[in-house]
């Protein structure tokens, strides 16, 4: 059986999306906030959680983002159900806006629904999924879940030079989640291989304008 782009698409949001929730829900009940694992010197899961966008960071209101991430999601939904038919859409760039798609969407659900379903107790106590004293927040003001954290190399500054001397640096600090790699991947990918099919139509519209001039100049 031959897997349509539309299939291929709905596949991989669905996977990135039930990946994502699963490890975060895991995290969110079995680790106390700022608990950190460690699996290897250079791959550890730590417990935190954001209000901000991808790798929490911080950016205006968290109502603001919320709407944000939803329209967004909304437009790139909108968009791959405008391509998924068309041949001369690559099924690569079909999968990279899939996991733009999941990777917003991932996030968006903790934005939304995380508040009501999760409380948010103080270390050491781990959260409970569907309290029965109702959650931490309402709902669109949930907080996104943050574990995976990658602290690639790491070593002080020497005190002699300016401004960082004697400063402790980490390579890779940002701690993040599924979605946050799905959506880094899709747009890293995106940009490396198929930044051309981002002007596609605009590609289209000038060869038949170019067309239609010959032509008229031919008669």
């Amino acid at each position: 059986m031959k897997i349509t782009k539309g299939w291929l698409a709905a596949i991989i949001i669905v996977s990135v999306i039930i990946l994502d929730q699963l490890l975060k829900i895991w995290v969110k009940t079995n680790f106390f906030y700022g608990e950190e694992y460690v699996i290897t010197d250079w791959f550890r899961l730590y417990f935190i959680e954001n209000n901000g966008m991808a790798f929490g960071m911080e950016f205006g209101s968290k109502l603001l983002l919320t709407w944000f991430r939803i329209i967004a999601v909304i437009l790139l939904i909108y968009y791959l159900y405008r391509i998924k038919d068309n041949p001369k859409q690559q099924i690569g760039y079909i999968a990279c806006i899939s996991l733009m798609t999941a990777g917003a969407l991932g996030n968006v659900i903790d934005c939304i629904f995380y508040g009501v379903i999760f409380d948010n107790p103080m270390p050491p106590f781990t959260a409970e999924l569907f309290p029965e004293g109702g959650g931490y927040g309402t709902l669109f003001h949930g907080r996104v879940v943050d574990m995976l954290y990658f602290p690639l190399v790491e070593w002080n500054w020497p005190d002699w030079m300016p401004w960082i001397g004697g400063e402790h640096f980490i390579f890779f600090h940002p701690i993040f989640n599924f979605a946050d790699a799905a959506l880094s991947v899709g747009v890293i990918t995106l940009i490396l291989f198929y930044s051309k099919n981002l002007y596609f139509k605009e590609e289209t519209s000038d060869t038949e304008s170019s067309d239609k001039d010959s032509s008229d100049r031919t008669n």
